[in-house]
């Protein structure tokens, strides 16, 4: 279905068409008219199928129809305001605003942690329509008394699932409170978990439900593949892989950002651009970061799954799994990075004996085995490393930073290992927004 059919007026149709777009994606073609009819909607699909489109367009519309040409900023209050996890998520949605309501008398501003307060202040004050926002930033700004959410006509929560996996609900409900009751609810996700459905009870009204995919689905244009690794040469393996297959514009995740940052340390180390991106970094450097991968002066990006939601890399080839997610449903996401808007993709995992209780979890979530290969001189229980070629430098920046005292002492293959790593162990609190 073309974009024709949706009901969106000839300014934002002209748009679409620059941008390129030509046909509507399921969720656009099933979201689009539920919005502009004004229902509260709850809704699922994979990550990169245009989610952001199927909100964002339908909301200009809306909004044109009683848009304000006034100069003062008491003519221009927020009338839509959209909540998302992370600083990379919220450029990304305000900047799609933009994009699609160049010619539309609507403001839109975006205000996120990592940076200073006073141009966002200014950029409030100045008054506008649309406004992006992380919840712990934005409760800061309501703190010092703008905005003004009085006249909010449209609350969007995008990748509600990962904000109650950060623990922003608290500071959500405390936004909510201060928005009429008489408004528009959206919902827009990757996945949804039952938490997820009893907290849209919570916010939507008699919603409309869109799932366009089974939950937990990853797109059938992304190739996945396993390669079974000793935790020891793990960095090793994948400096292999990037240069025997002669891969560019990699996204690698890793669980913890000292771990991204040491990866990507041991591959600039040993002849492959990488960079790191995870809060830790500042907002200019992780932005920075991302436009050197996109324009391709950086071969390798290391993210956190924190740092990587909002991520929207056009026809990334590549997405490595360094170390598998705590929780399987962060597998979708990351894997959603590529093979977007049906362009073809490559999702690698790297998988030690410690990792099997992950991969489990991930295997009975996407109720199918990953296909396996094997690189021979990598494979958990192989040669000690007395038996094999001389790799002293590289070992030393592999894995965790430590040598595995395990290799060649029969340590348990992939298939038998059964140890579950504690919550205790898991990653560094995430820090967004």
């Amino acid at each position: 279905m073309t974009f024709e059919n949706l009901g969106l007026s000839a300014d934002l149709l002209d748009t679409v068409a620059r941008e390129g777009y030509v046909e509507a994606t399921p969720v656009q073609i099933a979201a689009i008219p539920l919005v502009l009819a004004g229902r509260d909607v709850l809704a699922a699909a994979q990550t990169g199928t245009g989610k952001t489109a199927a909100f964002a367009l339908p909301i200009l519309e809306r909004l044109r129809r009683t848009a304000n040409t006034a100069a003062s900023p008491a003519r221009h209050p927020v009338r839509a305001l959209v909540l998302t996890p992370t600083r990379e998520l919220a450029v990304q949605v305000e900047e799609s605003f933009r994009t699609y309501g160049p010619s539309l008398p609507l403001r839109s501003a975006v205000v996120y942690g990592g940076m200073p307060m006073d141009p966002q202040t200014r950029a409030l004050w100045s008054g506008v329509e649309i406004l992006v926002a992380t919840p712990g930033r934005l409760l800061d700004h309501l703190g010092q008394g703008r905005p003004n959410l009085g006249q909010v006509e449209v609350l969007v929560l995008d990748e509600a699932d990962r904000m109650l996996d950060m623990g922003f609900i608290p500071d959500v409900r405390r936004i909510v409170s201060m928005l009429p009751r008489q408004r528009q609810t959206l919902f827009f996700s990757a996945t949804f978990s039952e938490d997820i459905r009893r907290l849209a009870r919570e916010f939507l009204r008699d919603p409309a439900t869109v799932e366009v995919a089974p939950r937990n689905t990853i797109a059938a244009n992304v190739a996945q593949v396993l390669y079974p690794v000793d935790a020891a040469y793990k960095s090793e393996l994948l400096a292999h892989l990037v240069r025997r297959d002669g891969m560019s514009q990699v996204l690698v995740f890793t669980r913890t950002k000292s771990g991204a940052s040491r990866l990507a340390s041991y591959l600039d180390r040993h002849g492959i651009d990488a960079v790191a991106i995870h809060g830790d970094r500042s907002q200019q450097e992780r932005t920075r970061a991302l436009e050197d991968f996109k324009r391709g002066e950086v071969q390798i990006l290391v993210a956190t799954d924190v740092a990587s939601r909002g991520l929207d890399i056009e026809e990334l080839p590549y997405v490595v799994n360094y170390e598998l997610p705590w929780e399987p449903q962060d597998y979708v996401h990351r894997i959603g990075r590529t093979g977007r808007a049906g362009a073809s993709g490559v999702a690698i995992s790297l998988v030690t004996p410690d990792e099997v209780e992950q991969l489990r979890g991930v295997q009975r979530m996407l109720k199918r085995a990953i296909p396996v290969q094997v690189v021979e001189e990598y494979l958990p229980g192989g040669p000690a490393p007395a038996e094999r070629p001389a790799r002293a430098e590289t070992r030393a920046g592999s894995g965790d930073g430590a040598r595995s005292e395990t290799r060649g002492t029969g340590r348990r293959p992939i298939r038998d290992a059964q140890r579950t790593p504690s919550r205790a162990h898991r990653s560094e609190e995430p820090v967004a927004g």
